[in-house]
């Protein structure tokens, strides 16, 4: 394609670089269809552990792992009972914490380098990889950097759980702390642009603005989703809603996808009820960890989204201990809740649960019936937010019955409408608009670049990319004599 360049000294000098490291790139057609990677690799795959820092996990960059038998099945998923939540919709989440690192932002990460390592716009082996993140996307740019036999450089904000720090050193990264929390995201920005200036030897690979994060979701998350469904219909079930955080504004991009596949779904957008940046144009700092806020990301394509949400952070913090103390797994039992449910409610970290909430507020406002199905991310799980639980029994004291009752009742089951907008066509051009205040008047983004972001067609050929970049990535493993 014409605005692919290559760059083919940097090409060799990559490839030569992977046959030293053992390093196959997987395609994007085999991120999404396992089923297409050779018997070869599966043999070398199958007694790997799942988070094991090796480069046949790059095989594992999709959501069909099977975590009991080292190779691939179904796509993972949790469906949550009516009993939990409260609706007559099914309410379906695909679950990440079955991809290396334990999220699925590996994928992202994944979708950001590969495209530029097959086209020699990084030289793996004279420049560093830098990763800004609010937590689980510069993990997954670790993970892949490290494969590679370099010093992958992590941004995040200081005020992230202990164990994504913990990961990070222990995986041998050069750590940014930068300050604030999740919604701090200028603040990462603006060591971004320290970087670009005083480190000639650092690439950024910004996920707000890489179309490498939205193209792989819609590819492989879009996909992944349009399975489940496909698996666990019956003749008159729905797709009614994907729901999505913003965030990066990349997992939604899977709801671009199954648009196209299911027009008449809707797409939410959830955020923080103390940031409420597309709801309310607000500012503010909340505990979802994963999810920045205070700008609308370049990748997001507004003009698909049909609703925002916000969630309250104190509900996110509080339903994590109904799904993760005993006494709130005692109260799920007498409410109906299954056992082998309530022992899954671990895959849910807290951004899970916040869209989780969102997708609870979303087949209340639209009074979805029993056979329209919403899906949405369990990005996460609960293996990052330990320290978190401690913190709150500090705070709060021993979570008991009572608490449990309170909190499945108000948090939960008492979920409400509010704090929520359906968008119109002038509505999501005017959040459309929000971008120029970040990107062209900061980080040097034009105007006429995001005209050019509202016309559909735009998407459409970005997405289209692809089916090049596995031809180019196809081309980079011969050449790499792998």
């Amino acid at each position: 394609m014409a605005n692919i360049k290559l760059n083919a000294a940097v090409i060799k000098k990559n490839a030569a670089l992977c046959k030293q490291q053992h390093i196959i790139i997987p395609t994007f057609r085999q991120m999404k269809d396992p089923s297409l990677i050779p018997d070869s690799v599966k043999q070398v795959l199958k007694p790997v552990g799942l988070w094991d820092i090796n480069p046949v996990n790059l095989f594992r960059i999709n959501w069909h792992n099977d975590h009991e038998t080292g190779l691939f099945g179904g796509v993972n998923y949790l469906e949550l009972p009516r009993e939990l939540t409260g609706v007559k919709a099914r309410i379906i989440g695909l679950v990440g914490k079955y991809f290396p690192t334990g999220a699925h932002k590996v994928g992202a990460a994944f979708g950001c380098l590969a495209p530029r390592l097959v086209t020699g716009e990084f030289d793996a082996r004279e420049q560093k990889a830098v990763w800004p993140s609010t937590g689980n996307y510069c993990r997954g740019g670790a993970f892949d950097s490290k494969l590679l036999g370099t010093t992958p450089v992590a941004i995040l904000p200081e005020g992230m759980s202990k164990e994504r720090f913990d990961w990070l050193r222990n995986i041998g990264a050069e750590v940014i702390a930068t300050p604030g929390t999740e919604s701090n995201v200028k603040e990462i920005y603006d060591k971004c642009w320290e970087i670009r200036k005083n480190r000639k030897d650092c690439v950024i690979f910004n996920q707000f603005e890489e179309m490498g994060n939205p193209m792989w979701h819609y590819h492989v998350t879009g996909s992944a989703v349009e399975e489940v469904f496909n698996k666990i219909k019956g003749p008159g079930s729905r797709m009614a809603a994907f729901v999505s955080a913003t965030g990066s504004a990349g997992t939604i991009g899977a709801g671009d996808y199954l648009k196209k596949k299911f027009p008449g779904m809707t797409i939410t957008a959830s955020e923080a009820l103390q940031c409420p940046t597309i709801l309310a144009n607000g500012f503010g700092e909340h505990r979802i960890e994963g999810i920045g806020d205070k700008h609308i990301p370049w990748v997001h394509n507004v003009r698909n989204t049909d609703v925002v949400t916000a969630i309250d952070d104190e509900a996110c913090m509080r339903v994590l201990r109904v799904f993760n103390e005993p006494a709130g797994h005692k109260v799920l039992a007498e409410y109906g809740v299954q056992q082998d449910v309530i022992n899954k409610l671990e895959l849910l970290g807290i951004s899970s649960i916040s869209n989780m909430l969102s997708a609870v507020k979303t087949a209340k406002y639209y009074e979805l019936g029993e056979n329209d199905i919403v899906f949405t991310m369990f990005t996460d799980s609960m293996e990052m937010y330990q320290s978190r639980r401690k913190e709150l029994d500090e705070q709060l004291g021993k979570y008991t019955r009572e608490n449990a009752l309170v909190d499945l009742e108000r948090r939960l089951l008492g979920e409400t409408t509010d704090h929520m907008k359906e968008l119109t066509y002038a509505d999501r051009k005017a959040v459309h608009n929000l971008k120029y205040f970040t990107w062209v008047e900061q980080q040097g983004k034009t105007s006429a670049e995001l005209r050019r972001l509202w016309d559909p067609s735009f998407w459409d050929e970005t997405f289209a990319m692809v089916d090049e970049y596995d031809r180019l990535i196809d081309a980079f493993n011969a050449e790499a004599g792998v």
